[in-house]
């Protein structure tokens, strides 16, 4: 499987990149008034929206790749987290168009949203 590509200096994220992770809990109102709750998957979801900035235009072509090889949402790959450096082997990104830009030499940016998969 393949992994999400990591910058020159081999890290995937800098300052300014961000993490959550989401619960989910189903909530069944009964018409007495009373509610019964369950979780509908038993560990959270991650999620990390991914700031690039200072990139040259082999890591912006690399970045660009990679998000067409995979189809935007449609492909799985693997993402080390930044802070911790767990691999996470299911995940995808959040939209189908990657926000890029190139303002000159090593002045390119991006900046994307991965998510863990169940």
């Amino acid at each position: 499987m393949a992994t999400f590509p990591a910058l020159k200096t081999g890290v995937v994220a800098q300052y300014g990149s961000s993490r959550t992770r989401r619960f989910s809990t189903q909530v069944f109102r009964f018409l007495d008034g009373s509610e019964q709750r369950f979780q509908e998957f038993g560990a959270p979801l991650r999620r990390w929206t991914i700031r690039l900035s200072l990139l040259d235009e082999a890591e912006l072509a690399e970045l660009e790749s990679f998000f067409k090889t995979h189809g935007g949402r449609a492909g799985t790959f693997a993402f080390p987290d930044p802070w911790d450096g767990t691999v996470y082997a299911n995940c995808s990104f959040d939209d189908d168009q990657l926000a890029m830009q190139f303002a000159g030499q090593a002045r390119g940016s991006a900046s994307v949203t991965v998510k863990e998969n169940r």
